[in-house]
Parts: C-alpha cells; structure tokens; sequence
C-alpha cells in the first residue's frame, strides 16, 4: 500500500512526509513548534521538510507580529489540492484494514493508541 501511495506521490513531485504534515496543518494554519510533537518528528528534520515544502509551493511559513520568534505554517492551493489526494489515500488504506483486520482487534489497536497517546501527553514525552 505505501508503494502504491509513494508512487502517486512521486506524480506530484511529493512524499508521505509531506502528505503527513499537510494534513496536520490547520486550516488557519499552525505553529511550527506544534507540528514536530503532532508528527513526532526532531526540529532538525522538520526544519528541512518544512524548507522543501515552501520550495516547492506547499506551504508558506510567517512570523508573529507580536514574538518573532513563533512562525507559523500555512497551506497554499497546491497544498490543499494535494492534501486532497492524501486524504483520499488514507481513506482507502482506513478501508482497505477494516476489511482485512477484525473490528475487535481494531477497537484494541486504537484504545492501545489512546493510552499511550495520554501518556506521552501527560508526562510531556516529545512536548
């Protein structure tokens, strides 16, 4: 499946990084420093991403007015247009486990996620 995904991907000069942080953006856009702990990916590595990203049209990054430091991440059209495809994708592949995955095992999978997820978030594990 993520071949099949990396080469339509590959169509639009994208990868699954890019479609993963186009749709963890926000639609009044987000901070940067929200996007690695939501992704769990090190500043380093989402630093270089984001560049490419905003190379090659994805995204846009802008400074608070107030604390320069903060930038925020916005998505351009050909952004949207491509989270579009990416949000297809997923749904196909959410689809295509629910018919090969039995829904108990599902239903454990996703309440395992859950606590770890308000485990990392209550002890501030990457974040």
């Amino acid at each position: 499946m993520s071949k099949a995904y990396n080469a339509q991907a590959a169509k639009v000069n994208a990868t699954m990084p890019m479609a993963f942080t186009l749709l963890s953006i926000d639609k009044d856009g987000t901070a940067a420093t929200k996007l690695g702990p939501k992704m769990g990916m090190e500043p380093t590595s989402l630093s270089r991403l984001l560049k490419t990203m905003e190379e090659q049209g994805y995204i846009t990054r802008t400074r608070d007015d107030v604390d320069g430091r903060k930038v925020f991440i916005h998505i351009t059209k050909k952004g949207k247009d491509y989270r579009e495809v990416a949000k297809k994708h997923v749904v196909e592949l959410n689809e295509h486990m629910k018919e090969i995955i039995p829904s108990e095992k599902l239903e454990v999978f996703f309440e395992v996620i859950k606590m770890i997820n308000q485990e990392l978030d209550k002890n501030k594990i990457f974040g």
